[in-house]
């Protein structure tokens, strides 16, 4: 869920024509999209969205992952959670809540050493306990409670079944919240596969309940390396069972597919992705043109940017601390690395408890809003050696560097909110000089040879992810955006969308925005005929430009 600000380059592709109104079924319920780099015939949309102009990219660059380390092999360890190496550059993100009843550690057999049956007779899954099933379906419901816009939308698009035929295979955080996602891709008519996006997120006892509904869930918490990929490859490659669909958190599911069953994947209808990482990812393949399916990019859609990943840190990043730590936070020196939607959300929530909040930025334009909100902008070498907590959010790699770990303050918190688990250097300190002292799930002593300990979060990875629980309500602005997608991608006819990526349109989040306001009695004000004329706008939206920055 970070938002790197200084990588960042504006490509802009205005839709060049209008065309006859389309009549497909998803048009019910999701916008169309524009592509962001060429100009596909496109439908008009239905009345429930009204017109939308074409949506502006942003062009994201990252250093794309080396094959050798993630896809060019299939793992050979089995069974052993390893504490030796990352898992992914990208399988740490998005949205879950992690603090599962149960931890990992309850039962040390590996999940796929046993033989579980469901309530209906199928093996067809692994997950941690089966029998924790009916403690799931509660914690689903407590979660239906707070997506009343999402079951809003799984209510009105019921019978119509848009997703019917359509097999999804998905790696996401599994928690109540995306379960809920889940369950209404069914509803709506989809076979499902899933695992997890993140070793440490899973809520296991969600897992039981999604596999004992029928859906073949294979993830639990604290899986190794090798289960990782074993999760992955056990959705994808089943026999009598051929994905259609794909929707991913982070580009593992996408990039396995691509590498392992290169044939599976070319028959693939659309990628729904809604992560920084996985989104880059997509981009790097479309640049090279290895991208042989149309994709959705949900990441850059205004109600994921300016809810998901401001709201949801605002809230979720004192209670991963607060849960690991204990700390008291007013009149601590903290310094968030990076002032993007993610670093806004962590700035203003500290500087709220008292906190002495530096910020340091690459970008001039983030740097001169952290100063207008009150924060001193610097660079992380000057106050290295002052400052108690460390949040890093950039979405880049080796923002705090072995050399500057050195240099901290014996008890100091280092941890991250950035999607990938690169940017705190952590395996510079897998070194026989230091000593790993585990003191709770998700907290380890990193101890120097003078004694000096700094206490590491979550080893380097989404600290709200993998350490606490993030708000219900803002995943329910997500998971719409990303059901109507996946609406959209299915049942779209073909040649609308080519081999590339797309954004949503402006239209689309104003319909998601629009569903979720019921939640606080909020009555929007209507623009009179003459209002519309003099602002040349369609009363029912969009009404914004699509260079609008909210």
């Amino acid at each position: 869920m970070s938002d790197p600000a200084g990588e960042t380059k504006l490509e802009v592709k205005q839709a060049s024509k209008e065309v006859k109104e389309s009549e497909n079924v998803a048009e019910k319920y999701s916008a169309m999209t524009v592509s962001r780099s060429s100009d596909p015939t496109m439908g008009e949309l239905s009345p429930v969205f009204g017109g939308a102009p074409a949506h502006k990219p942003v062009k994201k660059q990252i250093q794309f992952v080396e094959d050798k380390q993630e896809f060019s092999r299939y793992p050979i360890k089995a069974g052993r959670r390893s504490l030796s190496r990352s898992i992914s550059q990208s399988s740490t993100d998005s949205y879950s809540s992690a603090a599962s009843y149960t931890d990992s550690s309850d039962d040390e057999t590996s999940p796929r050493e046993k033989t579980q049956v469901n309530s209906r007779g199928s093996t067809d899954f692994c997950v941690k306990n089966i029998k924790q099933a009916e403690f799931g379906r509660r914690e689903i419901e407590i979660a239906e409670q707070d997506m009343s816009a999402l079951i809003s939308l799984r209510k009105r698009a019921q019978s119509e079944k848009p997703l019917a035929g359509a097999k999804i295979v998905g790696c996401t955080h599994i928690t109540a919240q995306t379960a809920v996602l889940i369950e209404t891709l069914v509803a709506l008519g989809a076979q499902c596969r899933w695992t997890a996006c993140n070793i440490y997120s899973t809520q296991n006892e969600v897992a039981a309940a999604l596999s004992d509904s029928g859906v073949a869930v294979f993830a639990w918490k604290g899986e190794s390396e090798d289960d990782f990929w074993w999760c992955i490859d056990q959705c994808v490659n089943t026999e009598g069972w051929q994905p259609n669909m794909i929707l991913d958190d982070g580009g593992d599911l996408t990039h396995w597919m691509y590498k392992k069953y290169p044939n599976v994947f070319k028959k693939i209808r659309g990628i729904v992705e809604e992560s920084v990482t996985g989104v880059h990812r997509l981009y790097q393949l479309s640049k090279a043109g290895k991208l042989c399916v149309p994709a959705m990019n949900v990441n850059d859609s205004v109600t994921k940017q300016k809810f998901d990943n401001l709201y949801c840190c605002r809230e979720s990043i004192l209670d991963g601390l607060k849960r690991t730590t204990d700390v008291m936070f007013g009149g601590k020196q903290v310094v968030v690395c990076g002032y993007g939607e993610v670093g806004k959300g962590c700035c203003a929530a500290l500087k709220a408890l008292g906190a002495i909040v530096y910020v340091t930025e690459i970008d001039p334009i983030c740097a001169l809003q952290a100063c207008m909100d009150g924060f001193r902008v610097v660079k992380l070498n000057e106050v290295i050696r002052q400052v108690d907590v460390i949040i890093t959010c950039t979405g880049n790699k080796n923002v705090v560097t072995r050399d500057q770990l050195d240099r901290m303050k014996n008890g100091s918190i280092v941890c991250n909110m950035g999607h990938s688990n690169t940017e705190i250097d952590v395996a510079s300190l897998r070194t026989t000089e230091l000593t790993w002292e585990r003191v709770r799930s998700q907290v380890d002593h990193i101890i120097w040879p003078d004694g000096k300990r700094v206490i590491l979060l979550a080893e380097g990875r989404l600290l709200n992810l993998s350490c606490s629980t993030v708000p219900t309500f803002v995943l329910s602005i997500t998971a719409t955006t990303q059901a109507l997608a996946l609406i959209e991608l299915y049942n779209a006819p073909e040649g609308r969308y080519k081999q590339d990526v797309y954004l949503l349109p402006k239209k689309m989040d104003e319909y998601v925005a629009s569903l979720h306001l019921t939640t606080f009695d909020a009555h929007l004000t209507e623009l009179t005929d003459d209002q519309a004329k003099y602002l040349g706008l369609n009363k029912n939206g969009p009404f914004k430009p699509n260079y609008y920055r909210y």
